[in-house]
């Protein structure tokens, strides 16, 4: 249907342009985050872990109301995430086309219940798999970082045209620092966000909207909202079952052994029903009653086991991240503490996409498995700006404290500590500075030494050896970023008491 390709296409592009312009320096804070902040699920699961209920949780509340008006119509016209699969349906390469049974929609239920059991406790790290923090943080850690490269790589390219130095010079200033980078942005693992994105496209050779069908818990949680849905979708008599409109159902969810109805907690009035029907046999009209029950419906069994999973999993990982919490490189950004973090934080990438140094990076293991995904600042990949202060004020649930820029620079998130076998100055007995002309602290935790030493010529000679006077240290990481010794460097930062 022409009208809700066009929404969709509109919505994705919002969700693109809110990503883009979230760096540093891009729309209002209050903006960027915009589209978390719609995330009922993700405002629902931070509310229960960390026992309070944000400001901004109010437009999540509008998403709530959409949905017990229209039903799960946000996964079938607004998430960026159902647009994409729509987009890369691969219906041409797909055998079957319903290969699993109805009872297989209770998995995203359970998924939920487990996400919202585990929230209570305290831990949010299945929030991995909503579906717009797993989108943005795809974008953020996967995507970007490859078109920025392959801008960059093409900028090279052209630019050994001479007639093509103005053209390129231009579009230069257009796109950086707004839309691309001003230097290029380094994440880890990068093939892996990759590949869970492309893992969810597939699922569509399996069924059409597979992750929508089956697995996605933003959508178990509006299928819930539905069952008091007031639109909903319903046949009338001039009905004579052709059947076009159980083929055309994305979600599967038209019965035909059911008089060709379907359930309102799967149906995302796509209308595609609505327009392949020769009869003119469906309409939405308004219902007060609650939706039928179903069997894959969560009852109290699956709650139970939602309960258990998540007790098990907790334990497990808590058990895990006992021993991580004190990894000495366990950097966190500023004003964030470890557990108040992990008992906030959506795992959204938000944070990693404003800092413009590409310091904060998605955990993988260094706070256990609990904290995957969360952020931590990776100094010989970026390092802290000391005039920056983007993340505090673009987290949309507070994870990371908003922090004005005079509050976030006495912070400190660790200290420098100078291996004194790799540092020039020490080891190979040349001069360098660089730790001491970078510390961005208005005293310099950073000093210089004047010493003289005798060279391997026999030659007595005067050099100027740092020292890091901790007090002063705030752990910006900016000395270990730009330390010129290859590999790991000679003065690197570390958790303050580890």
């Amino acid at each position: 249907m022409r009208l809700r390709r066009t929404v969709q296409n509109a919505a994705l592009v919002l969700f693109v342009a809110l990503f883009v312009w979230s760096r540093r320096g891009g729309w209002p804070a209050g903006v960027v985050n915009f589209t978390m902040r719609l995330d009922p699920l993700g405002m629902l699961a931070n509310a229960l872990a960390s026992r309070k209920l944000l400001a901004g949780s109010a437009l999540a509340l509008c998403t709530v109301l959409l949905t017990v008006a229209f039903g799960r119509a946000w996964c079938g016209w607004l998430c960026p995430l159902g647009t994409l699969i729509d987009r890369f349906s691969l219906r041409r390469w797909r055998r079957r086309r319903q290969p699993y049974p109805d009872s297989w929609r209770s998995v995203k239920y359970g998924l939920l219940l487990t996400i919202l059991s585990a929230a209570v406790f305290g831990n949010l790290t299945l929030m991995v798999l909503d579906p717009l923090t797993l989108l943005f943080r795809t974008l953020t850690a996967s995507v970007w970082p490859a078109l920025d490269h392959l801008v960059t790589s093409a900028q090279i390219t052209l630019f050994r045209v001479p007639a093509l130095h103005s053209a390129l010079s231009t579009f230069d200033r257009l796109v950086r620092p707004k839309i691309l980078p001003p230097d290029p942005a380094y994440y880890r693992y990068t093939w892996l966000y990759a590949a869970v994105f492309v893992a969810i496209l597939s699922l569509n050779l399996l069924a059409e909207r597979f992750w929508c069908r089956y697995l996605c818990p933003l959508g178990a949680l509006m299928g819930l909202l539905s069952k008091v849905g007031i639109v909903r979708r319903e046949v009338n008599e001039r009905c004579t079952q052709c059947d076009a409109c159980a083929r055309s159902c994305p979600t599967g969810t038209i019965e035909a052994e059911n008089g060709y109805a379907s359930d309102p907690k799967e149906c995302t009035l796509c209308l595609e029903c609505w327009r392949v029907c020769p009869q003119e046999a469906i309409d939405f009209s308004r219902h007060l009653s609650l939706a039928k029950q179903r069997e894959y419906d969560p009852g109290r069994r699956q709650a139970l086991l939602a309960l258990g999973t998540a007790v098990a999993g907790i334990g497990l990982f808590g058990s895990d991240v006992a021993a991580s919490r004190d990894h000495p490189r366990l950097i966190r950004p500023p004003g964030a503490r470890e557990n108040n973090l992990l008992s906030k934080c959506i795992r959204c990438a938000e944070c990693s996409r404003a800092c413009p140094t590409s310091a904060l990076q998605p955990a993988i293991l260094e706070s256990g498995l609990e904290g995957l995904w969360t952020p931590v600042v990776v100094p010989r990949i970026g390092y802290c700006d000391y005039s920056c202060n983007a993340c505090g004020q673009v987290c949309p649930v507070q994870a990371i404290p908003p922090l004005s820029l005079e509050e976030k620079r006495q912070q400190v998130i660790g200290r420098a500590y100078i291996d004194t076998n790799r540092c020039i100055p020490w080891v190979d007995l040349e001069p360098c500075i660089v730790c001491e002309e970078m510390c961005p602290v208005p005293d310099k935790a950073v000093e210089l030494e004047e010493v003289e030493v005798e060279n391997g010529e026999g030659e007595v000679i005067t050099l100027q050896r740092p020292h890091v006077i901790r007090d002063r240290c705030i752990g910006c990481g900016i000395c270990e970023y730009k330390c010129p010794v290859n590999g790991e460097a000679a003065i690197r930062v570390y958790v303050p008491g580890t």
